[in-house]
């Protein structure tokens, strides 16, 4: 055999072997999207909101397989467009007291809701669609349920502060006393809150000056008009309106350390398809002071 002959064989192969290696490299690329876009995915946190179920330094791993995986374009994310977001079938609904993880609802202003792809927080689910959650002395209470909701202890903590009028006026100092929709005619608190009904699909409202401040925003968004008031009469674009029926389900989401977390006590609700999914496992946490791994915290269930 000629020695051209020899080498053109060996680089045959080489290419062969690079092809396969390529091809297969290609495999556990997609496979790998495939399992992050449908089945698991991971989340760190950085910040003490969640404190002490989840500290900062924690990776999350996030079950999106349970509830359904979500799908949308990525390109319309990005350039702001009206974004279509479907989710698939799931195993079981969300339910009250898991921890989520979601896309924060207000990334850019605080009058409508938008969506930022890059942009997440992870919180407890307190109230589910069709609840009408109400908060009494800083504490979580869901109309029909005797459950426990939330960080019961971090609750009583915030009460028991609450209860000296000067850490009430610190509190308000701060910009932190005063809880959604922020408007002198509700006049709701982190002390004292709702009745707040939160929509589920397909539940009808009658439209007054209440209902007008407290599901403004979700209403614009789902319409993508706005909704304005004349002569005390309500208007969606140009059409008058009386009444209305949701098209999403909303939820109220909490954080454990509730003295210091920016939750649905300040922004409102939570729509349905901006849920990522649930939080199940830390599979590694670092502190970020030492850049230790926490051994204790590794593989840790989420309760």
């Amino acid at each position: 055999m000629k020695k051209i002959d020899v080498i053109k064989k060996y680089f045959e192969k080489v290419y062969d072997w690079l092809a396969w290696l390529s091809a297969a490299a290609l495999c556990l690329i997609a496979v790998r999207l495939l399992f992050q876009v449908f089945v698991f995915a991971s989340f760190s946190v950085p910040t003490d909101s969640m404190r002490p179920t989840i500290v900062p330094g924690d990776y999350l791993l996030v079950n999106k397989l349970l509830k359904g995986a979500r799908l949308f374009s990525l390109n319309d994310s990005f350039d702001h467009k009206p974004l279509k977001i479907t989710r698939l079938k799931g195993l079981e609904d969300f339910r009250r007291n898991e921890v989520l993880v979601f896309n924060f609802p207000y990334p850019e202003r605080w009058d409508s809701i938008g969506f930022n792809v890059l942009r997440y927080y992870v919180k407890r689910c307190i109230a589910l669609p069709g609840d009408t959650l109400e908060i009494r002395n800083a504490h979580y209470h869901v109309r029909g349920y005797d459950g426990e909701l939330g960080n019961v202890e971090a609750q009583n903590m915030l009460a028991f502060y609450l209860k000296s009028e000067r850490n009430e006026e610190e509190m308000v100092k701060n910009g932190c006393f005063y809880a959604y929709p922020r408007d002198s005619v509700v006049g709701w608190t982190v002390k004292e809150f709702g009745p707040f009904y939160l929509p589920a699909r397909g539940s009808r409202i009658t439209m007054d000056e209440r209902h007008y401040i407290l599901y403004r925003n979700l209403i614009e968004w789902e319409q993508r008009k706005k909704l304005t008031i004349r002569d005390g009469r309500f208007y969606l674009g140009e059409e008058e309106i009386r009444e209305y029926v949701f098209t999403h389900g909303y939820y109220f989401m909490g954080g454990d350390n509730c003295h210091n977390s920016q939750d649905s006590r300040y922004w409102g609700l939570l729509p349905d398809e901006y849920i990522v999914g649930k939080a199940v496992r830390i599979w590694k946490s670092k502190n970020k002071m030492t850049d230790k791994i926490r051994w204790n915290r590794v593989f840790k269930k989420i309760e």
